[in-house]
């Protein structure tokens, strides 16, 4: 009759349990037990202690160590196909309204790890230092730098494929404050040696802030800045954020999400490789995903009449297989709304590209709703709409070579004809 009793407490305390909020679960468990104790048995009261020990874990595995909901989609137990809902909460168009990076106007190098094997390593990469493999997180493949100051480098066939000219690009998830770094060499031989990097640029910095600190070899040429407030610390753990850095003769520019972090005005790389580098363990990885290299900064806003014919971009990106365009994508909207507002008798049809992968047709189709979704949007910043056409090309007009990675990745791109001549 005890046991009995004990088991329907049991089923009592389980109730309330996930009845009450995570914060005041250990007090409501401690309290409900010391009741239990007064009325059961022994032998009942073992059964309790289980239930409250297993109940107690539960919450606990639902905290982080500072009382916040942790994450439930870890690298750890990605096949799982959990969701992280603290960390899906994705940045909207809007707040990246001031944005103003551009990204080169040719890609040399892209790597999405949509084509490799789960749990290999990246098959666009080189290992130089450490361990890495591929796996899907939150939804979407990613590479993961899971050794100690792992280095790698892009499987680029030119042996110097940076120029006085760049610009970089990746999403990373930060966990923990493992951050990520970019390390620069004088040539590519450079970097498959120790303590041979002209600079590195450190993102996270594990110092009880979050900050971006720039050195090089010597420490004569360090910066170091902390990031705003609104991605500082707490504001950044567990989230996905978008990483841009542009160089172009000796000046440097850093974004992280829609901020500029840091802007140097003279810094002599004098670089022509790199590798991205990661002090990471399998429990708390560095994770990239979306990486692009691309030479030169992006388009020239004209200080007089804008004479060209058409624009070439490749810095208006979308969801995979969607017309849903990224937050990132501002800077080069942007862009072009500043040539419109400066050149009111300019018209322009929106041309959306793809490359051949897929079926021709859906690529046809997905290309028209692209270009639609591009002139939606310079619209609803203000462009009249009687300026802007729009059509979809899929993958019928490449200006590179769909057989490789990087051909595929010019191919995709966003172009504006002029339709006033």
């Amino acid at each position: 009759m005890k046991v009995a009793k004990g088991i329907c407490n049991i089923s009592i305390l389980v109730l309330f349990t996930m009845a009450i909020p995570a914060m005041s679960h250990a007090q409501l468990l401690k309290k409900l037990k010391d009741k239990l104790n007064q009325t059961i048995d022994k032998k009942t009261d073992n059964t309790i202690n289980n239930t409250v020990n297993s109940a107690e874990k539960t919450v606990d595995n639902a905290l982080g160590k500072d009382g916040t909901p942790a994450t439930t989609n870890s690298p750890e137990n990605k096949s799982t196909g959990a969701t992280n809902t603290a960390g899906d909460a994705k940045p909207t168009i809007g707040t990246y309204k001031n944005y103003d990076f551009v990204p080169g106007d040719k890609i040399i190098f892209e790597d999405h790890f949509d084509t490799d094997e789960e749990g290999e390593f990246a098959a666009h990469w080189k290992l130089l230092y450490g361990q890495g493999n591929v796996n899907t997180f939150n939804g979407q493949k990613t590479f993961l730098l899971t050794g100690g100051y792992t280095r790698v480098i892009p499987a680029i066939k030119t042996p110097a494929f940076l120029t006085d000219s760049f610009t970089i690009e990746f999403d990373n998830y930060s966990i923990n404050d493992f951050g990520p770094q970019i390390w620069f060499y004088k040539t590519v031989e450079d970097a498959k040696s120790d303590d041979t990097e002209l600079y590195k640029i450190v993102f996270n910095e594990r110092n009880g802030f979050y900050t971006l600190n720039i050195r090089s070899k010597n420490r004569t040429g360090e910066s170091q800045t902390r990031y705003p407030e609104q991605i500082g610390y707490n504001n950044y753990r567990n989230k996905w954020h978008h990483i841009a850095i542009a160089y172009k003769n000796k000046r440097l520019k850093i974004y992280v999400d829609e901020y500029r972090v840091l802007s140097l005005p003279e810094i002599d790389l004098n670089a022509t490789a790199f590798a991205l580098v990661g002090d990471g363990t399998p429990k708390d990885p560095v994770v990239i995903s979306n990486f692009k290299l691309a030479q030169g900064t992006g388009i020239k806003t004209p200080e007089t009449k804008f004479t060209e014919t058409k624009i070439v971009t490749h810095g208006i990106n979308f969801d995979i297989n969607k017309a849903d365009i990224k937050p990132e994508s501002m800077g080069t909207l942007n862009t072009i709304v500043e040539i419109l507002k400066k050149n009111p008798e300019v018209k322009f049809e929106v041309q959306g590209h793809t490359d051949n992968s897929g079926i021709a047709a859906n690529n046809l189709a997905l290309s028209q709703k692209r270009a639609d979704a591009v002139k939606q949007q310079l619209i609803s910043l203000g462009i009249d709409e009687s300026r802007l056409t729009s059509k979809g090309f899929g993958d019928t007009k490449p200006i590179s070579d769909d057989s490789t990675p990087e051909g595929k990745a010019n191919n995709r791109r966003v172009e504006f004809v002029r339709t006033d001549k």
